[in-house]
């Protein structure tokens, strides 16, 4: 590849000048990662540099830098911590962003979709299943909600009674149990249908009912609820 400096290409190609004149829109995925780290390296430019970013980052394309960490980043030729935390920033303002726009004062759990879409920034891109139970009231708006384990979803990560324990400790009137497939596929499995029986099971002893439990996906969520597999 040879290396062509920014300012060498026509002002209709260079990533400042075309995000002013025909607006950040405008920009493909490469010219605004360029924008990002701002410089290259001796034998790129920082556009061909971030094309080189995205080639190597899982999927090929830019949401793959949410399932990157600052040492997989630095471990790309050009980028160094600098730049990592640079675009590690960028996805974590992302997330945010996405997260705050759908968050409400007073969240009222009552559609599986707008919950899934409530917590669907947040834990698509986590690379590892992570499991969260959603404190509700008696109105079923939601009072906290807490991370319990980051693992797998199995007996172990998400015990009656670690779910339980929690829910009676925060004073809950009912609950629901969340947690993420990595593979972006958020079929249930067979134990994430038997998990869930003994969840409605001792939550009807306790005084406790789960609503429900959604496993979410890459833009998708399956509410066990909504599909009659296991209430």
């Amino acid at each position: 590849m040879i290396k062509t400096n920014i300012k060498q290409l026509p002002l209709s190609e260079r990533p400042y000048e075309k995000c002013l004149k025909y607006g950040v829109s405008s920009l493909s995925d490469a010219e605004l990662l360029a924008v990002i780290i701002r410089t290259g390296t001796k034998k790129e430019n920082s556009i061909q540099l971030a094309s080189r970013v995205i080639n190597e980052i899982p999927g090929k394309k830019i949401s793959g830098l949410f399932q990157m960490s600052v040492a997989q980043l630095v471990d790309i030729h050009g980028i160094g911590n600098a730049k990592a935390v640079q675009l590690l920033s960028l996805t974590e303002i992302t997330k945010r962003m996405m997260s705050s726009a759908l968050a409400e004062t007073d969240f009222i759990c009552d559609e599986p979709e707008k919950t899934a879409l409530r917590f669907m920034p947040e834990m698509r891109f986590e690379e590892t299943e992570q499991v969260r139970l959603l404190i509700l009231n008696g109105r079923n708006a939601l009072v906290k909600d807490i991370i319990l384990s980051n693992g797998s979803f199995n007996a172990a990560m998400a015990s009656p009674r670690e779910i339980f324990y929690n829910a009676l400790k925060n004073k809950a009137v009912s609950i629901i149990v969340m947690h993420n497939h990595p593979s972006g596929d958020p079929t249930p499995s067979r134990e994430d249908i038997l998990i869930t029986k003994r969840l409605i099971e001792t939550g009807k002893l306790i005084g406790i009912e789960l609503l429900d439990h959604i496993i979410l996906g890459d833009n998708r969520y399956v509410s066990l609820k909504e599909s009659g597999l296991a209430f």
